[in-house]
């Protein structure tokens, strides 16, 4: 368990300047400016502005987004990721990304046992703690509690599908 906290803050350390990012009068930047300047959610910040998603994103909240990174998008099929970018799966692109969206702001402290979360498109989410990680789905959590203005960004390793 030692080795594991250890693991966790050296990861933790190095999303440091990712999680402090501030703007003038110390308010962290919203959801969708977190993520940009996070550098590891291109693929994300272009879908979201493929399915006009971005305005939600920036409004009021709190959210709790399961962000994939680029490397999980890069497990998609790089055909199919274009079509879902095409403005006529807008509704399909959406589906997958406010699956990734929970209203309100869950912490990963927040998280005890095996848990159900129902997501801002509808369906609901499996989240359990395994062997010392927290799993949405079959994506892992690889940096919890990154707060932002409007909500919590959690980092996950693959895409999740509705």
């Amino acid at each position: 368990m030692k080795k594991f906290s250890i693991v966790l803050f050296f990861v933790a350390s190095l999303f440091t300047g990712f999680t402090s990012i501030g703007h003038a009068g110390g308010h962290l930047p919203d959801l969708v400016e977190t993520a940009v300047k996070g550098g590891k959610f291109k693929t994300l910040v272009k879908a979201v502005e493929a399915a006009d998603l971005v305005e939600t994103l920036k409004g009021k909240g709190p959210f709790t987004v399961f962000a994939p990174t680029d490397e999980a998008f890069a497990k998609i099929d790089s055909a199919t990721l274009s079509d879902l970018l095409k403005p006529e799966n807008k509704e399909k692109l959406t589906a997958i990304l406010t699956y990734h969206v929970v209203a309100g702001k869950v912490m990963s402290s927040d998280i005890k046992g095996d848990m159900e979360a129902p997501t801002v498109n509808g369906k609901s989410l499996s989240i359990k703690l395994m062997s010392g990680k927290v799993m949405i789905n079959d994506a892992t959590v690889v940096v919890p509690d990154v707060n932002a203005d409007n909500g919590v960004i959690h980092i996950i390793d693959t895409v999740l599908l509705p």
